[in-house]
């Protein structure tokens, strides 16, 4: 089958970065495995830190962590799918990536794909509506109540692809004055778009900005640059507040800083389910089968601002590089396989 992996970790510059590949095709699922004809998939910031981190040693490595696709057969225990249905889902990141023919899932951590999107719109979403709803509901323990309260959540980082699921989940589900930041006009407005009701710019003086809403700042949410934000953040959370990480600080934060305020410090991964295989894991079927709902509703909407063309190592390597600047907002999505010459 058709693959992008690569063997050594190299800069995106280089053509061996991420190279096409023909691999064996996966075995037939076993247990609650589901074998997938992959349709789609989107880049985020994992594929380039695991491609950077973890060195092969020469043996081809496939990265991606979200997928669209149908179902081609599935595994003795499998409960919810069948043959022919098509869904979205992120993977595992202790399993072979999404940038393949074929795939291996198991169906704990599916969701049905939406009817309403195509396979590209519907690969933009799953990685970061896992991590942006486990962050709010799971970790920071936000209640879905959409009754309006005079309270506010802080979403750092908010045109990108983790953000910008998030704010339409806080504005969608809760009753808190969404606030999210961002620092070009494009991305400010993608964020307005995404439904925040105020939009302040993290390149200037965060704490001013907050402060001028006149609401109190119960949760924050920062999907990036941690430290950079790390004392602005301390100084905006409301007394009794709490604060979610979901990226990897190179210095760790100093917890001390919210203590003064029985602030509480949350981390979001949401791969700790499928790699530690809780008794819970079944819940991120749950979320996605509601977000699916809610996309076919139009309750919310795909995150796919870029088309980068078919699966292939020359098209991953330019969304790596999109990544890797920091400036891309909402997801890069690549769909379908190149077909041999006749």
């Amino acid at each position: 089958m058709k693959a992008v992996a690569y063997t050594q970790s190299r800069p995106i510059t280089e053509a061996e970065a991420l190279q096409d590949v023909t691999l064996p095709q996966p075995a037939a699922p076993t247990g609650r495995d589901l074998l997938v004809e992959v349709q789609a998939v989107s880049v985020n910031p994992v594929d380039t830190k695991v491609r950077m981190r973890a060195d092969p040693g020469g043996t081809p490595k496939v990265l991606g962590y979200d997928a669209a696709g149908v179902v081609s057969a599935v595994g003795p225990e499998v409960r919810f799918f069948k043959p022919g249905d098509t869904v979205f889902y992120a993977g595992d990141i202790t399993r072979p990536g999404t940038n393949s023919e074929l795939h291996l899932v198991d169906e704990r951590i599916v969701g049905p794909k939406p009817v309403r999107l195509s396979f590209a719109e519907a690969a933009a979403v799953p990685l970061t509506a896992i991590t942006a709803w486990e962050a709010l509901f799971d970790r920071l323990r936000i209640p879905q109540d959409t009754a309006p309260r005079e309270e506010a959540v802080l979403i750092i980082g908010g045109a990108g692809g983790v953000g910008s699921i998030a704010v339409q989940l806080a504005r969608r589900l809760t009753g808190l004055r969404v606030i999210a930041t961002a620092s070009r006009p494009e991305t400010m407005d993608w964020v307005r778009s995404m439904g925040a009701h105020d939009v302040l710019d993290h390149a200037g003086d965060l704490v001013a900005q907050a402060r001028a809403t006149d609401v109190p700042v119960r949760y924050v949410f920062v999907t990036t640059h941690t430290e950079t934000h790390w004392a602005a953040i301390c100084e905006i959370v409301a007394p009794q507040g709490a604060v979610c990480l979901i990226d990897d600080p190179a210095n760790p934060p100093d917890i001390r800083m919210l203590k003064g305020k029985t602030a509480s410090l949350h981390w979001e991964f949401m791969f700790a389910r499928p790699m530690h295989k809780t008794p819970d894991m079944e819940e991120q079927h749950r979320l996605l089968a509601e977000v699916s709902r809610m996309l076919d509703t139009g309750e919310l909407r795909t995150t796919l601002a870029e088309h980068f063309g078919v699966i292939d190592a020359a098209n991953l390597r330019r969304a790596h590089a999109a990544v890797e600047s920091g400036k891309a907002r909402g997801k890069i999505v690549l769909e379908g396989w190149t077909k041999p010459a006749t």
